[in-house]
């Protein structure tokens, strides 16, 4: 029990005041800070700047003249979900929680942490037109299951247009099998949602009226996730590629009143972004994944910063156990291919990629408030060079090259 040791003695240590000096402090709002430092009470961010007020008696971490980042958002993956990723038993699933098949002990959660994530969406599969409710994780390797939940994250449905609906029904021999069967479902089911929706609503005037005659209508969990896209309480999170269902999807959105919050994918945004932007869509997108199917086959590297040029707020993303490691390395390229800048490409995997999962209130920014979520790199941190030294989340070490048992083990004491 060594590693789960070392572990609950770091835990313990909890909320101490830090301070992190001698950094190049990339803020990510507020452009860079040679020789800066960060003040971390309570596990957040108490003071950012050349120089801090903070007890005598903090924790002092030197950078060394290192690169100091807030913790990169993935916010696309489907680690720590195992098999348990696509409910492929009807084309229509919101019901499903991905909290239910959340395994807080899948070595993958490690892994990205290593390459300096922090945060991850964690979204079901593409096998539906509308999948389950997705989950939001810390990457608090080693602490306890619910500790690694996102605190208060908004909640995230999954929808999917395109290839994968069609060929996992249409294989049935059932509906969906074409694209036209693809809306045709989605929208039959967002019809039912409205009539359940009046018909809760006709009851409750009904109680308010004093009609004790009333009838309660009957509950349905598919029916009540699906109000709550109409009602705005969940965002929608589409896996789509082609450009003309991005439209139809916008379409769709407006005719039932609902917001999209993000492309997935979005290999073609770049040909409809004026229409993205105008509508406060964002994407999530990879930097130059190309031609592995017929829908990513006009998919080009350029297709991040295009976008980004017309008002688009552009995240990359990994879809892939593997790329989450590297979401540094890839969000690099749009300085590459269109020329993103620095802060730019920092905002794909920070900021504009925590606003997609809707916790840039909390976290994508060094700024005083934020959860104190950060990276020292050994390296330029958008580079192949860049190597995270230090990963903290809420101002604690769950990363450190050097003590690389830290956090590895599965269960703390006692568990």
């Amino acid at each position: 029990m060594m590693l789960a040791s070392a572990f609950a003695q770091s835990a313990s240590a909890a909320h101490h005041d830090v301070v992190i000096k001698n950094a190049t402090v990339m803020t990510v709002t507020h452009g860079n800070i040679t020789n800066g430092s960060i003040y971390i009470k309570d596990g957040k961010i108490a003071a950012v700047g050349e120089n801090v007020n903070a007890p005598a008696s903090a924790t002092v971490i030197d950078a060394g003249g290192k690169y100091l980042t807030p913790g990169i958002v993935d916010s696309h993956s489907h680690i720590a979900l195992n098999d348990d990723v696509n409910e492929a038993t009807s084309p229509i699933t919101p019901q499903m929680m991905m909290k239910d098949a959340f395994d807080y002990q899948d070595k993958a959660i490690y892994r990205a942490l290593a390459g300096g994530v922090t945060t991850s969406l964690l979204l079901h599969g593409s096998a539906n037109m509308i999948g389950g409710q997705a989950v939001v994780i810390k990457h608090k390797f080693g602490a306890s299951r619910d500790e690694m939940l996102f605190p208060n994250a908004p909640r995230s449905i999954k929808f999917a247009s395109g290839e994968n609906p069609k060929r996992v029904y249409g294989s049935r021999e059932q509906s969906p099998s074409t694209r036209m069967g693809n809306f045709a479902v989605q929208r039959e089911a967002l019809v039912q949602a409205q009539d359940y929706m009046r018909e809760w609503d006709n009851y409750n005037d009904k109680v308010k009226r004093g009609d004790k005659d009333a009838t309660l209508p009957k509950h349905d969990l598919k029916l009540e996730a699906l109000a709550d896209v109409l009602r705005g309480k969940l965002m929608v999170q589409i896996h789509i590629y082609r450009a003309d269902e991005m439209l139809t999807e916008i379409a769709m959105a407006k005719e039932f009143g609902y917001k999209i919050r993000a492309f997935h994918h979005a290999l073609e945004a770049y040909k409809v972004a004026a229409q993205l932007a105008a509508n406060n869509i964002a994407i999530a997108t990879f930097s130059d994944w190309w031609g592995y199917k017929q829908e990513a086959w006009d998919a080009i590297p350029w297709n991040a910063t295009l976008s980004m040029h017309k008002g688009v707020r552009v995240a990359i993303k990994s879809d892939s156990e593997d790329y989450t490691r590297r979401l540094n390395q890839e969000a690099a390229k749009t300085m590459r291919y269109g020329g993103a800048t620095e802060e730019e490409a920092l905002k794909m995997i920070t900021l504009n990629a925590a606003w997609i999962v809707g916790v840039d209130d909390r976290v994508g920014s060094i700024e005083v408030g934020k959860d104190a979520d950060l990276v020292i790199w050994d390296g330029y941190p958008l580079s192949s060079y860049g190597v995270p030294e230090k990963v903290l989340i809420d101002g604690e070490v769950y990363f450190d090259r050097s003590q690389p048992g830290l956090g590895t083990t599965h269960y703390k004491e006692g568990e």
